[in-house]
């Protein structure tokens, strides 16, 4: 009866409250609406949509598909999580009673002192089980068990950052930049664009060669329309290799050796869904970044508790069980056994201010911890209102830049007419020309940054969050069920 009412003791320490302060989310000032969204009372979101929704080129859809599952730095993050849930259980492993085992076999030999000149020869063999139990009264335990797993969680969003990042680079050989902001599809159009004006100005060179011939034109006309196709012609190559390095970075984010991307529809065609952002206080619940800071608050603030708990006496049960015999059959029979059962106490007394030390640490972390999650919430409201205000201004730059060179079109055609005609000089069509290529490239790179609003957008909301870390893609997009992982 004793025995047991000492069991119901341990049971009742051990579900009471841990030491240490109880985990408050900290608070962050939430913005009514975002900046520039119009939709302040729609909860639902872009981020709502899975990724094969968003992007619904199937060759893009398949390349995503490659990059999900081939990634390296995916496969770091999911092995950084094995590591995280790993450890939670090695901690949660001190909740249980540590039992192990030992014993020996040896002979021995050694002198009679009464007896000179006459020795001793004896066999023995000795086994023992161990049990040692702490019993977790102060919730020091549970308090480092707390903190492993908010580690674990952390694990988790870090994976499912590094995730929703290979969407959107992958996602975009049109998201995917190299350091003069130039992008895979971006680049095709450009491409595209020079090898336009180079069958342009071999039109022009080849309208002024007759000319000249004809005795109608000068030689520096000539010259000049030759210059223009050579500068032209020059710009190919140059794209060419931006192309390349782009592929072969791309191929590294597919987990695969360099080479040639294949290409779905072109930039322009890309399609892609519209807003609304949904509410800004959901977003604390998406962002894997915020919810990563939010994890490691949680631990920190565990921790605390944990260095509370040090300075406390540590209680727990001790048990021995075991024997010792000159032969294995009387060890066998337990005629010689041995039997132990105590109670242990230890606390510390004087640790030169070790103790206290770790502690004021441990709360210094904490704030840390805290100040980085408010920081993570706050620039994460600000880039998805930049990101909403760019998306909607990149539309109206977008439409002004199309009448440009729509206009700038109209005007070679017609400088090269009015040449033709003996109405215009040969500089206003080179000029005009001029004008309109470097517009179209531009127009080009305004359209490309407005499809790149979107799908950062996208990834600035955690777009996907809800299809946890464990998902599948069939052969046909759209009709995924993605998974969940516990």
């Amino acid at each position: 009866m004793r025995l047991v009412a000492f069991a119901c003791a341990i049971v009742c320490f051990q579900a009471g409250c841990a030491i240490g302060p109880s985990y408050k989310r900290p608070e962050v000032a939430l913005p009514d609406s975002y900046r520039g969204n119009l939709q302040t009372d729609d909860a639902m979101t872009l981020a709502d949509l899975p990724w094969w929704k968003v992007f619904e080129d199937p060759v893009l859809v398949d390349l995503i598909s490659e990059a999900l599952n081939k990634n390296l730095n995916l496969e770091i993050a999911v092995a950084r999580t094995e590591q995280a849930y790993r450890q939670s259980r090695a901690v949660r492993s001190e909740f249980y009673p540590q039992v192990s085992f030992d014993g020996s076999a040896g002979r021995s030999r050694s002198p009679v002192v009464p007896q000179p000149g006459t020795s001793l020869t004896y066999t023995n063999y000795a086994g023992a089980l161990n049990v040692a139990w702490e019993v977790d009264i102060w919730g020091r335990i549970r308090r480092a068990s707390e903190s492993a797993r908010a580690q674990l969680l952390a694990s988790e969003d870090f994976q499912r950052g590094i995730l929703l990042s290979v969407v959107a680079e992958g996602g975009d050989y049109i998201a995917i930049e190299d350091a003069s902001g130039n992008a895979l599809l971006d680049l095709d159009t450009s491409l595209a664009v020079a090898k336009e004006a180079v069958s342009a100005f071999d039109d022009t060179l080849e309208l002024f060669t007759r000319k000249y011939e004809g005795g109608i034109a000068s030689k520096l006309q000539v010259s000049r329309a030759a210059a223009s196709r050579a500068q032209a012609t020059a710009l190919v190559p140059a794209i060419e290799i931006q192309i390349a390095a782009l592929e072969n970075q791309l191929s590294v984010l597919l987990g695969r050796l360099p080479g040639k991307i294949p290409r779905g529809e072109r930039l322009n065609d890309q399609p892609l869904p519209q807003l609304p952002a949904g509410l800004p206080s959901a977003l604390l619940e998406r962002r894997p970044d915020i919810r990563r800071a939010e994890q490691d608050v949680i631990a920190s603030n565990a921790e605390v508790g944990v260095a509370m708990g040090n300075f406390l006496p540590r209680v727990g049960l001790v048990s021995f069980w075991g024997g010792a015999s000159e032969d294995l059959e009387g060890l066998a029979s337990g005629s010689t056994s041995l039997w132990n059962l105590a109670g242990e106490l230890s606390g510390p007394l004087f640790r030169g201010g070790l103790l206290y030390s770790q502690y004021k640490t441990r709360q210094a972390l904490w704030e840390e911890s805290r100040s980085e999650y408010e920081l993570t919430a706050l620039n994460a409201f600000a880039e998805v209102s930049s990101l909403i205000v760019e998306n909607r201004l990149r539309k109206s730059q977008r439409a002004a830049l199309e009448t440009e060179v729509k206009q700038l079109r109209e005007s070679v055609r017609l400088s090269l007419i009015r040449y033709d005609q003996g109405l215009a000089n040969y500089f206003e069509v080179l000029e005009a020309q001029q004008q309109l290529y470097p517009a179209e490239i531009n127009l080009s790179e305004v359209r490309l940054e407005e499809q790149l609003s979107m799908v950062k957008l996208y990834r600035a909301l955690g777009g996907g969050w809800s299809l946890g870390l464990d998902w599948r893609v069939s052969e046909n997009p759209g009709s995924e069920k993605p998974g969940s992982t516990p």
